[in-house]
């Protein structure tokens, strides 16, 4: 997914971190944190689209990623 198909999806980002190419967003659900890591794809050109995810509780313990997002998605 690319940036703007991740807003849609899961509304606006707590936070949005650029450093270098890469971009973290991050949303927060009921119960956790969703890090999302955007990178442009080989070769540079065209959007950048999500390359790796990191979920978490509140309290900072991994937790399921399909579970956080499928939390924020109900939310």
């Amino acid at each position: 997914m690319t940036t703007n198909e991740l807003i849609q999806h899961f509304g606006k980002p707590r936070l949005q971190i650029v450093e270098g190419d890469g971009t973290k967003l991050q949303f927060k659900g009921p119960n956790c944190f969703l890090d999302v890591y955007l990178y442009p794809p080989p070769g540079g050109s065209g959007a950048p689209r999500a390359t790796h995810i990191e979920a978490r509780n509140l309290q900072g313990s991994d937790v399921s990623a399909q579970s956080c997002a499928s939390a924020i998605e109900a939310h």
